[in-house]
C-alpha cells in the first residue's frame, strides 16, 4: 500500500546544493517530484515543507575515529534546532562495528529531543523511506491515517473479549 501511495503522491522537496544529494535527487526526480536546490538549508538535507519533515543524509566516513567532540555533532545540533520533524539517515552498504557505534553514539547524545535516526544501506533505501515517512505524515494522509487508528481502535474495544468481560 505504501508504494501506491508514493507512485501517486508527488511533492516539492527542498534540497541542500551539496554533492551528497545529486543521486538522490536524480531519484526523485525519475519519479517525478518537484525538487528546488537552496544554500539556506544544511549541506545533505531534504525538506519536505507538505508534511513538515527533514531529513539530514550522512555517512559513517564524515564521523572521525573520536566520536567526543565531532564537527558533525554540531551540524546535527544545528538540523535539530531548525527542523521540528527531524530525521538523521545514516548511510552504510555494510553495518559493522563502527557503524553501530556511530549509530548508538548519535541516539545517547540526542537521546529525549525530535531526532529519529534511520540506518539505510544504499540512497535508493533513503530515497524510499523519505518518501514513506513524508507520504504518511503529510495533511491528507495523516488525516485519514488518524480515520483508521480510531476506526481500528473502536473496533478492537467491540469485539474484544476482555471489554466484554468489564462491561459485565
Amino acid at each position: 500500500m505504501a508504494s501506491d501511495t508514493n507512485n501517486s503522491w508527488k511533492t516539492t522537496v527542498i534540497i541542500s546544493t551539496s554533492p551528497q544529494c545529486d543521486e538522490p535527487s536524480q531519484i526523485l526526480l525519475a519519479q517525478q517530484h518537484r525538487i528546488r536546490r537552496s544554500d539556506s538549508i544544511l549541506s545533505s538535507a531534504f525538506v519536505f515543507p507538505l508534511s513538515g519533515t527533514a531529513f539530514l543524509l550522512v555517512t559513517p566516513e564524515e564521523f572521525p575515529a573520536k566520536l567526543e567532540n565531532a564537527e558533525i555533532f554540531e551540524r546535527i545540533e544545528k538540523f535539530v534546532h531548525v527542523h521540528r520533524n527531524s530525521f538523521l539517515l545514516l548511510q552504510a552498504p555494510v553495518y559493522g562495528k563502527r557503524e553501530w557505534e556511530i549509530l548508538s553514539s548519535v541516539q545517547n547524545r540526542f537521546l529525549g529531543c525530535n531526532l529519529k535516526v534511520i540506518p539505510v544501506h544504499s540512497t535508493a533505501d533513503a530515497v524510499k523511506g523519505m518518501l514513506v515517512i513524508a507520504t504518511a505524515t503529510s495533511k491528507p494522509n495523516v488525516v485519514n491515517l488518524g480515520d483508521q487508528m480510531s476506526l481500528a481502535c473502536t473496533h478492537i474495544i467491540d469485539h474484544s473479549p476482555v471489554w466484554e468481560m468489564l462491561q459485565e
